[in-house]
């Protein structure tokens, strides 16, 4: 019998691309995140099995690497899998082939099965009968470096900005793939224009809901970029993106 993998295609648009032609990240993200539900839908642990026991899966981090920019007009194929949980974290792979099946991106991610009501953290067998018949597949896509995205030495405060509803989902706080957007924007598009993104971790502690005041720190290394989002003295979402120079 041949390991669990779930398979998504994705035709890419024009709006999935940045003012570099290139696939953003935040799209990136939205697409491994839809295949990552269609999965969890089929193997009944999805939104809606969970929306009666009042359970949600939250994502703690996502870490990856970019191997290729695909092409406009490109279809993508996302291939994704359950690895077996540890304890308190549920892991997840993705492969990202383009349309030639050669590798475009591939990601690994941790989750935290909740309690929305008192946002206790759950094992897999608060899932019952989905967890005893999920069909885990060990198989790693990538291998992350660290789970843990390292802190500034010289945060500087680039921007402010107020939570709006648009950047929220069904869960009433701001959703992770957006972090993506908010993080690239601490640098211009002056200091973009000459690099190609090739790695990313995005590590999320605290949620922003409507209406949440945030400060956005950075520290642009050339090569590497650390951001964090932060309300008052707290940290919610910290970022590492490493880049490449970009090709003419």
């Amino acid at each position: 019998m041949s390991a669990y993998c779930y398979r998504q295609r994705f035709p890419l648009r024009y709006t999935d691309f940045d003012f570099k032609d290139e696939l953003s990240l935040s799209s990136l993200l939205a697409i491994i995140q839809e295949a990552a539900t269609g999965s969890a839908d089929e193997l009944g642990f999805g939104y809606e099995d969970l929306k009666p026991h009042n359970f949600g899966f939250l994502v703690v981090n996502t870490y990856g690497e970019i191997f290729r920019q695909p092409s406009f007009g490109e279809t993508l194929t996302v291939e994704t899998w359950p690895l077996p949980p540890r304890h308190v974290f549920f892991e997840r792979d993705y492969r990202v082939l383009g349309g030639d099946g050669t590798p475009v991106a591939a990601a690994a991610s941790r989750w935290c099965l909740v309690d929305l009501a008192s946002f206790s953290l759950l094992t897999g067998e608060a899932l019952g009968e989905a967890d005893r018949n999920c069909p885990y597949n060990p198989e790693k896509s990538i291998t992350v470096p660290n789970w843990k995205v390292p802190r500034m030495e010289h945060p500087a405060e680039v921007y402010r900005m107020t939570a709006r509803q648009s950047l929220c989902d069904h869960y009433l706080h701001v959703n992770n793939t957006r972090y993506a957007d908010l993080f690239l924007d601490c640098l211009p598009m002056q200091a973009l224009e000459g690099r190609t993104l090739k790695t990313f971790h995005i590590s999320y502690a605290r949620q922003a809901k409507e209406g949440s005041e945030l400060s956005l720190f950075a520290e642009d290394r050339g090569e590497k970029l650390l951001a964090e989002v932060r309300m008052g003295e707290e940290t919610l979402t910290q970022a590492e993106l490493t880049f490449a120079p970009r090709r003419a």
